[in-house]
C-alpha cells in the first residue's frame, strides 16, 4: 500500500502527517504512541530477521538459500534507523520494543510454516499485512517519523522472488494451490487479531486511531475502513502470487 492508499482527510477525522510544530511532541500521549509504534516495528524487522533466517534452511536449492538470507540482512538492516529515532526521542529502544516481544513472538509460534513454500507465503502476505497496517498508523505521526516507518517497508526486490517462486510451484503442481490458499486466510486472521491487539492494548496507540489526542486521528468508522482496507490488499497479494483469498 502506498500513501496515497492512506485514507486522510475530514471524511476520515485527520489528515496525514499531523501538525509537526515543536508542541506536538509536548503532548506525553502521542509521543507514547510514537514510541509504542517505533518499538513495534523494530521489533518486528528483528523478529523477520530470525525467522528469514530459519525459512532459509528449508530452501530447495543455493541460490534459493541465499536470495531468503539476503531478504533476513535486510530486514536486520533498517533496525538501526528505528533504533536511533527512538533514542532522539528520549526513549530506550530495547524498553520500547519488551512490550511487543511476546505477542510478535507468539504470533510466529502460531504460524510456523510447515515447508518452503509456506515459508515464502508468509513473508509475503504475513509481512505485507503487518506493514500496511503500520504505514496506516504511521500517516496519522510528523513527517520525520512518517517518512522513516514508510522507507522501512519499501521493498527492494524481494517480492518478485517470492512471487516467481510461488507461481512456478503451483504450475507445476495445482494441488499446492489449494494449501497454500488455506494457509494465506489463516495468516490474515492471525495477523488481524494481532494488529487488533496492538491497538486495543497500547492505549496511546488506540488514542492516536481514535482521535483522543490532541493530534488528529481516525473516528471509530474509519477504524472499520482501514480494516477493511488491510483485507482488500491482502486479497490483492494472493491474487499476486496465484491464490484465492
Amino acid at each position: 500500500m502506498t500513501e496515497s492508499q492512506v485514507e486522510t482527510g475530514p471524511e476520515s477525522g485527520g489528515r496525514a502527517g499531523g501538525d509537526d510544530t515543536p508542541l506536538a511532541f509536548e503532548d506525553p500521549t502521542y509521543r507514547e504512541a510514537m514510541v509504542d509504534l517505533l518499538g513495534v516495528i523494530a521489533y518486528g524487522e528483528i523478529s523477520a530477521f530470525e525467522r528469514l533466517a530459519e525459512d532459509a534452511k528449508l530452501a530447495p536449492t543455493l541460490e534459493d538459500k541465499v536470495a531468503i538470507a539476503t531478504m533476513a540482512s535486510a530486514e536486520f538492516s533498517k533496525v538501526d534507523a528505528l533504533r536511533r529515532r527512538l533514542e532522539s526521542l528520549g526513549a530506550d529502544p530495547f524498553a520500547a520494543m519488551a512490550p511487543f516481544q511476546e505477542p510478535i513472538d507468539r504470533f510466529h509460534d502460531h504460524t510456523a510454516p510447515a515447508d518452503w513454500y509456506e515459508g515464502l507465503v508468509k513473508a509475503y502476505v504475513g509481512d505485507g499485512l503487518a506493514d500496511d497496517f503500520y504505514r496506516e498508523i504511521a500517516a496519522y505521526l510528523d513527517a520525520e517519523t512518517r517518512d522513516l516507518v514508510v522507507g522501512t517497508f519499501e521493498d527492494s526486490g524481494h517480492a518478485a522472488f517470492v512471487v516467481d517462486r510461488v507461481r512456478a510451484a503451483i504450475a507445476a503442481d495445482h494441488r499446492l494451490g489449494g494449501r497454500l490458499a488455506l494457509w494465506g486466510r489463516r495468516l490474515m486472521g492471525e495477523a488481524l487479531i494481532q494488529a487488533q491487539r496492538v491497538a486495543a492494548e497500547r492505549d496511546a496507540l488506540s488514542a492516536l486511531l481514535a482521535g483522543g489526542t490532541d493530534r488528529p486521528g481516525l473516528d471509530l468508522a474509519a477504524i472499520g475502513r482501514m480494516f477493511a482496507r488491510l483485507t482488500e490488499r491482502h486479497t490483492e497479494r494472493m491474487a499476486e502470487l496465484g491464490l484465492e483469498s
